[in-house]
């Protein structure tokens, strides 16, 4: 055991003198350094140079460049607009995505793509709700028509092997 981990103690009996040893504990490591912990975001309204807009929480990376983290609003010179959470500059977390044709995405992203729990809406008003994959509809869920008939399986990207039209009957 190193030294520095020990002091002495000399006290006197009748027979003599006695030595103990006192056990200090090294400080760990990790007390030494101070943990980092990031800077609370920042609420502002950032406006990027090709034009495109950003209202909501930030933080300062450790190269002076800002990455949306927390919740906040992007919208593009194109006209697209995410409203939710960010993460890593990313839209991640619940989110709402309205593109320019009047597609609506609302769910679950993950690294910038739909993953998750979500509900695609197309422009005429038919909608997919269920399960997204990088993108793609995956898994388990459901496709309803304009005129409000529904399928209901499992989907596979474009494929969709298996679904079960539901009749409603009024």
């Amino acid at each position: 055991m190193p030294a520095e981990n020990m002091t002495a103690n000399e006290s006197q009996s009748k027979g003599g003198k006695a030595v103990t040893f006192d056990l200090i504990p090294r400080p760990d490591k990790k007390d030494k350094k101070k943990e980092e912990v990031p800077p609370p975001p920042t609420k502002g309204v950032y406006i990027f140079p090709n034009g495109d807009k950003y209202d909501g929480e930030y933080q300062h990376g450790s190269d002076g460049s800002l990455e949306r983290n927390g919740y906040g609003v992007h919208t593009t010179t194109e006209g697209a607009v995410y409203e939710g959470e960010w993460k890593g500059d990313k839209m991640n977390g619940r989110g709402k995505l309205a593109h320019p044709s009047g597609a609506l995405y609302e769910g679950e992203f993950v690294n910038n793509q739909f993953h998750g729990q979500g509900k695609y809406t197309w422009k005429n008003n038919s909608f997919y709700e269920g399960q997204f994959k990088e993108n793609k509809m995956e898994g388990t869920g459901q496709f309803t028509d304009t005129e409000g008939q529904m399928w209901t399986g499992t989907f596979r990207y474009k494929a969709a092997p298996g679904l079960r039209f539901e009749l409603k009957m009024n």
